[in-house]
């Protein structure tokens, strides 16, 4: 049998949009060990989990949306290069404490890597420009106290 990979994965896109939120679909898009990288953040998401991303981040932009500039189709890998849109409106749980929300809009740089089999995702790469978010959000780098602290070269 033939899927269509890219109706796959944009069928994921729609249902983690804000103003869609289907958890259940964005979850029954995975195989049932399908698995969810963040790789800048470097963490991994399965089962369950892969529902509670989708949750989180439409807690942060409730109005997120996924702007696909490029979508390419190659046998069982789509690559997505894509812009993640919203406004800033929920808290943002970091180590740190929580930061409260400013209302500021991100228009975040983003690239995605599917690996589709059997008309199921088996691996999403996603690679967010977190840098760029963050600085957008208002929240910025504590160089300072990077700066203060002791070398481990030294």
């Amino acid at each position: 049998m033939t899927y269509d990979n890219e109706a796959i994965v944009r069928h994921a896109y729609r249902a983690a949009e804000g103003d869609v939120l289907d958890v259940a679909g964005f979850v029954g898009s995975f195989a049932e060990a399908g698995v969810f990288n963040d790789i800048v953040a470097q963490e991994s998401y399965r089962g369950d989990q892969l529902g509670d991303v989708v949750l989180r981040m439409a807690k942060l932009l409730p109005d997120v949306h996924r702007e696909l500039l490029r979508v390419n189709a190659l046998g069982d890998v789509v690559t997505v290069e894509l812009s993640i849109q919203g406004t800033f409106l929920g808290p943002l749980e970091t180590p740190a404490g929580t930061v409260q929300p400013t209302g500021a809009k991100i228009d975040v740089p983003t690239a995605d890597l599917w690996y589709v089999r059997g008309g199921k995702i088996e691996t999403f790469n996603c690679y967010v420009g977190y840098s760029v978010m963050f600085a957008q959000m208002g929240v910025m780098p504590d160089f300072e106290s990077a700066v203060a602290a002791p070398s481990a070269a030294g």
